[in-house]
């Protein structure tokens, strides 16, 4: 899966094992040049780039997906994680894994989101 994390996802931690799983993963909190980019300028970058947004933002980019949704402006997909602190790496990734076995075809994921949590996503 092509994947960008916000910058609050761990790229050290979150990014590097999932890239270790075989996802191609471009990290907000790596690349200096995404720093202080707005949310939906993040958005439109995974959408020019096919990857899934994956964030914790989960005041604003709701209400982004919703307006998006709107508009018929596409993107590539975004999961929002709620219930799970940003440092508790291994329940952020265990829940992904189980949102990427549930979705692993990327066409799936045109205009999707969702929100990922501990107990489903």
């Amino acid at each position: 899966m092509r994947l960008l994390l916000d910058a609050h996802v761990s790229g050290p931690r979150i990014a590097a094992a999932l890239r270790g799983r075989g996802h191609d993963v471009r990290a907000a909190d790596e690349e200096r040049e995404l720093d202080g980019w707005a949310d939906e300028e993040l958005l439109v970058l995974a959408t020019e780039e096919e990857r899934v947004m994956v964030t914790f933002d989960v005041k604003d980019f709701p209400d982004i997906a919703r307006r998006w949704a709107e508009a018929a402006r596409p993107h590539a997909g975004c999961a929002i994680v709620v219930g799970i602190d940003h440092g508790e790496f291994g329940a952020i990734l265990r829940a992904l894994d189980r949102l990427f076995e549930q979705r692993p075809d990327p066409g799936w994921w045109h205009d999707y989101t969702c929100f990922v949590s501990r107990g489903r996503s």
